[in-house]
This record gives C-alpha cells, sequence and structure tokens, in this order.
C-alpha cells in the first residue's frame, strides 16, 4: 500500500512537472519577425525558437496567410514554418498559435507590410558610380550616448587600434554633403550588424545577429534613416554581407539547429585561403573542402550553405534588408568561400525581386584567369554560373600598389597597368567590374608610395577614368599611411575631427594640411568630373603600349573621347609626339585638361610633367 501511494505521488509530481513544463514554453525567437506582401516567392521561412517547442503544434489563422510545410529538426528547440503570403493578403500583424492538444500554449507574431510602392523597381549602383568605402566604427561618433551598451562584452578603448572607438551610423549621417562633395554617389559600409564578441569586433564581420544593427552604431530605424536621407543627396548605400562565417557569440551557437548548421572539426581547423581549389578542375577534395569548410578565425565559425535551411535564412535575411532600408547594393564578403551553388542561387532569388538590384562580390583573387570563373556567364569548364556580374577588381589593385614605384622595363612600371586592362578579353563584363587601390584589408596608397603626392595623384586619375567603378577607402584622401600586412589597426583610423574634442578637424580645409588639401582637392575634382560624364560611364577603352614610362589611354563614345596621359618617370617632364595617337585623335582638333583648364589645340605635340596624370576631354 505504501509503495503504491509513493508511485501515485511519483507519478503526479511527473505530470505535474511536466504540466508546469509545457504551460512555461514561450517562443523566445522569430526570425523573421516581420516579411512583406507582393514578393514574386510568396513563402516566407519563419524560424521560431523556444524550449522543446517542436512539441507543440503551430497553427495560423490569417486571411491570406497559410501554414505551407512544419519542418522539424534534430533539435527540439527549433521549428521552422513555411508560410505562404497572398498577395492579396492586408498588412498586420499575423499571430502563429502553438498547441498542446486543443489548447493554446504560446504563440509568436509575424508583422506583415506592403512593399515600398516600386521597390521592385529599385535601381543599384551601376558605372556612374563612384564608392566612398567606410569602417563605421572609425569615421565618427555622432553620439557617444552609444559608445558603451550595458550587457555587451566589449567596452569602448580609442587606445587601443584593435578595440571599439566610438564611430556609429548618426556620425555618417552627420558627414553625407561632405561624401556627396567630394563626388561619390554610393556609401559601402563595412558590416553594420552586431558583433557581440568579447575583443576585436569592431570591423563588424563577426555577426552575432543578423536582424540586429550593432547598438553601438545605432538602431535599424537609425541605418533606415541614414539609407533614405542619403537617397536625397544621391548617395546609393552598399550593404556590406557576411554569408561565409558567423560570430562565435551568436545567439544559436550555444543551441545550434542541426550538427551540420556550420561545419565542425574535432579541433579547430582554419581555412587554407586557396581560392584557385574552387575552380581548379584538379583540385584535391581535401584541399577543396579545407578551403570552402575550414574557419576563417578561431572567433567566426564556418556557415554551411549546403544545408537547406542555413542557405534559406541566409538569403530570406538579404532580402529582408534589401526591402526593410531600402538598400542600392550589397558587397558579398568572401564570396568564393561558401557553397558556390549556394550563392548563386541567392544572387537569382534576389534578382527575381529586384531585377535592377546590384551584387558585388569579394573574390579576393589577383590573376585574372582565375577572378573569371566568379563572373556571370563565364564559360566555366565545369559549368558553373555564379550569376555574380560585378567583381572587385583585385588585378589592378596590386598592379596599382607597384606600379607607380617602378621605373621602364618589361613588365614593370606602367606596363603592368596595360597588362592588366589587356586581359579583360577574358571577362564577360569588364565595365563591370570595381576598381580600386586599397580597402579595409590591403595597405594605404600613402603606404605603397611613401606619401607621395605626385603617385596618389596619378593613382586617382587612373581609377578615376579606367574602365568600372572606382572605390576609394575613407580617410585616404588625408594621405593617411599604414601597412595591412603589419596590422589591420594601422588602416583603420579614426577620422580627425569625427570625435568630440579632437583638436583637429580634418572634415574642413582649415584642418587639413597643404599636402593633404592637394590631394583631397584634386579626388574631389577628378570624381565629381566623373560623376556627369558619360564617357567614362560607359565609354569603349583605346589604349597604346607606354613607351619610356608614358602611358596613353583614351575613352570613348560616340563622338566624344576622353585621353588620359601618365608620365611615370619621376625627374623629367616628357614631350610627346602625338602622331602615334592619330587613329582616334584624327577625329578631334583639340582638348582640355580638365583639372588644370588649360587647352590644347592641334593636338601635334604635348608636354607632360613628371609624375603626373593629365585628362583631356578632347573637341
Amino acid at each position: 500500500m505504501l509503495r503504491k501511494n509513493a508511485t501515485s505521488l511519483v507519478l503526479t509530481v511527473l505530470l505535474l512537472t511536466f504540466g508546469t513544463q509545457l504551460w512555461a514554453q514561450k517562443v523566445e525567437r522569430i526570425e523573421p519577425a516581420s516579411w512583406w506582401i507582393g514578393f514574386n516567392n510568396p513563402t516566407v521561412q519563419v524560424l521560431v525558437y523556444g524550449e522543446n517547442i517542436a512539441s507543440l503544434r503551430p497553427s495560423v489563422d490569417y486571411a491570406g496567410v497559410s501554414l505551407a510545410r512544419i519542418i522539424a529538426v534534430e533539435n527540439p528547440n527549433y521549428l521552422f514554418l513555411d508560410l505562404k503570403v497572398d498577395k492579396n493578403a492586408q498588412p498586420g500583424k499575423v499571430k502563429i498559435q502553438f498547441f498542446q492538444g486543443k489548447r493554446e500554449r504560446t504563440s509568436a507574431t509575424l508583422e506583415l507590410f506592403e512593399r515600398e510602392e516600386n521597390s521592385a523597381n529599385r535601381e543599384g549602383f551601376n558605372q556612374s558610380d563612384a564608392i566612398y568605402l567606410i569602417m563605421p566604427d572609425r569615421f565618427a561618433n555622432g553620439n557617444p550616448d552609444n559608445d558603451e551598451i550595458p550587457g555587451m562584452l566589449e567596452k569602448p578603448d580609442r587606445s587601443e587600434p584593435y578595440g571599439r572607438h566610438g564611430g556609429d551610423l548618426q556620425g555618417i549621417h552627420n558627414r553625407l554633403d561632405f561624401i556627396a562633395d567630394m563626388g561619390f554617389t554610393s556609401i559601402w559600409l563595412n558590416p553594420v550588424l552586431e558583433n557581440d564578441q568579447p575583443r576585436s569586433s569592431y570591423h563588424g564581420y563577426a555577426i552575432t545577429d543578423f536582424y540586429q544593427v550593432d547598438r553601438r552604431l545605432g538602431t535599424n530605424e537609425e541605418y533606415k534613416a541614414l539609407v533614405d536621407a542619403g537617397r536625397k543627396k544621391g548617395l546609393k548605400m552598399i550593404m556590406d554581407m557576411v554569408f561565409n562565417h558567423c560570430g562565435s557569440m551568436h545567439w544559436w551557437m550555444k543551441d545550434l539547429p542541426t550538427h551540420d548548421w556550420i561545419h565542425q572539426y574535432p579541433e579547430f581547423t582554419r581555412s587554407n585561403y586557396r581560392l584557385s581549389t574552387v575552380s581548379d578542375p584538379y583540385a584535391s577534395k581535401a584541399d577543396f573542402n579545407l578551403t570552402t569548410q575550414g574557419w576563417f578565425d578561431t572567433t567566426m565559425p564556418d556557415m554551411n550553405l549546403g544545408n537547406e535551411l542555413v542557405k534559406n535564412y541566409l538569403i530570406q535575411n538579404s532580402i529582408w534588408w534589401i526591402e526593410y532600408v531600402g538598400l542600392q547594393g550589397i558587397r558579398m564578403d568572401t564570396y568564393p568561400y561558401p557553397d558556390k551553388d549556394a550563392m548563386a542561387e541567392w544572387i537569382l532569388r534576389v534578382k527575381a525581386e529586384y531585377p535592377d538590384f546590384s551584387i558585388v562580390g569579394e573574390s579576393w583573387i589577383s590573376e585574372p584567369s582565375k577572378l573569371v570563373y566568379w563572373q556571370k556567364d563565364f564559360p566555366n569548364q565545369d559549368g558553373y554560373n555564379s550569376q555574380m556580374k560585378y567583381l572587385m577588381d583585385f588585378p589592378i589593385a596590386e598592379a596599382l600598389g607597384s606600379a607607380l614605384n617602378e621605373g621602364d622595363g618589361w613588365g614593370s612600371g606602367l606596363q603592368k597597368l596595360y597588362d592588366v586592362l589587356a586581359d579583360d578579353h577574358l571577362y564577360r563584363y569588364p565595365k563591370h567590374l570595381i576598381v580600386f587601390a586599397e580597402n579595409h584589408d590591403l595597405g594605404r596608397m600613402a603606404h605603397f608610395y611613401n606619401s607621395d603626392n605626385n603617385k596618389m595623384k596619378m593613382a586617382i586619375a587612373f581609377l578615376g577614368t579606367v574602365r568600372g567603378l572606382p572605390q576609394w577607402y575613407y580617410g585616404s584622401e588625408l594621405v593617411m599611411t599604414g601597412d595591412g600586412g603589419a596590422s589591420h589597426g594601422a588602416i583603420r583610423q579614426n577620422y580627425p575631427g569625427g570625435w568630440p574634442g579632437d583638436e583637429i578637424d580634418a572634415f574642413t580645409p582649415e584642418g587639413r594640411t597643404e599636402v593633404q588639401n592637394e590631394v583631397f582637392d584634386y579626388l574631389s575634382q577628378v570624381m565629381n568630373y566623373r560623376k556627369t560624364s558619360e564617357v567614362l560611364h560607359h565609354g569603349n577603352t583605346l589604349h597604346f603600349l607606354p613607351q619610356n614610362e608614358i602611358y596613353v589611354y583614351f575613352r570613348y563614345l560616340d563622338d566624344q573621347a576622353i585621353m588620359v596621359m601618365m608620365n611615370n618617370n619621376a625627374d623629367k617632364d616628357t614631350e610627346v609626339n602625338m602622331s602615334r595617337f592619330s587613329e582616334i585623335l584624327k577625329n578631334f582638333t583639340g582638348g582640355t585638361e580638365v583639372i588644370s583648364g588649360q587647352t590644347y589645340k592641334g593636338l601635334t605635340s604635348i608636354s607632360v610633367p613628371a609624375k603626373s596624370a593629365l585628362i583631356i576631354e578632347l573637341k
């Protein structure tokens, strides 16, 4: 009798405990928490997270929204719900109920919105644009109140090169006129999403929440306000996204949905970073896997886009940000590292919703013969089509890093620039390459050129007139130096004048030195000229082999042409006999140098000063 009563008591306690657990169940996260009516793909896949949520039965009762599929995974704390949103559905809050039997135990809400008018037809960046790259933490601190956020792991420390310095979205918002006045038409921000890591996550590439702007940079609403304000000033916003990895402190890392959500090894295994293995027809599987599945760093778990749920989560996330803030472009970090077929599918799905939207991929490859594998429509041997039309032109960046420091000779000096353009026969879309000399990973131009203003100006002239879209890295207009190979912190400096109390305000001419103003003014003149030049946006290229370190090339369109003359000689002005260029000059009788305003008549002979470039609009 005693044993029977004890058994009953135990069963009663277990039932009460189990019932209490069920009653206490709640949805801790739903991602995305909002969506839009009117996408070509009517289905949104919602991730729902909560303790033992898979033990409950989800249900939706909302006109125009149906629960098309329920996906349970190995972790019972997750459910993935495919919701079909009819084009005639109305905006509102869709309640997703979770039942145990007939009793509702918990619920979640998905908010539905109408798409912004004409959203599908928004124009992305294109050849008419010039891009200004900013690392938000290092540009300007517009709101010191958000420098330190209670509960976030890393505190501000401006004395630490790899620490948080306090730059934010408001600081960029306050400087939009400054950027536009320089002649730039697009802004690329290094990632702005939450990086709640213990240290050194100021750069933004260790994301811990894909739906939340890092609060030390601002809020989602402030990001949208920045994009809206930029658009009114003729500035397009390019969002830096990362599909290859997340941050080690991402909320799901403590309780992964599936064991293959990320690539896992018995011990930390780093990528070999050898991108040639992805396109190499002879690459071993071991080398290929290490490239694409090894981690970028100990704090950056490698995402597995071969998992359909991971792939869909990230694709939807990018569409969510495009629609929510009104983006005009995406720069995809480490583009060749994730599953390449998933990345191609991502582009097709984005383009299905935004046909004129623009995406550029970071494929850090310096040889055109290997880089072309990653451009849309290249006839790859394996049949792969990346669908990525825009690429970062690393071959030109590498050539520029040394060309202006070298003298005449086969394969040296300006011949390097000629040769890199001669490889354009490989690309399907050479005019869609983004040309640059530096970025947040490379050493700064002034470091390469030993702070030589003449070389800086020659590089600006080349970037501003060569085919493709120019990208400039913030601060190099101030002749900032820094060796990226030695220290990333050294090339990610604070912009003087961006912080309250700064003694120097380099956002003003008075706060810049004479040397800085020389480069700043030249950059502004070239970029503002380029802004309205159809020839530089869409024109063809004709160039002539460099002779005696004189390189002459033309951009031409219909009856218009621009001639660029570069003299790489350090100590001599050079008189150039123009008869060699008669095949194009025969159509013109004169020209005007666009920076100095000097006019040329007859075009028989032109003197090019040492270490300089002339940009001559032909008449």
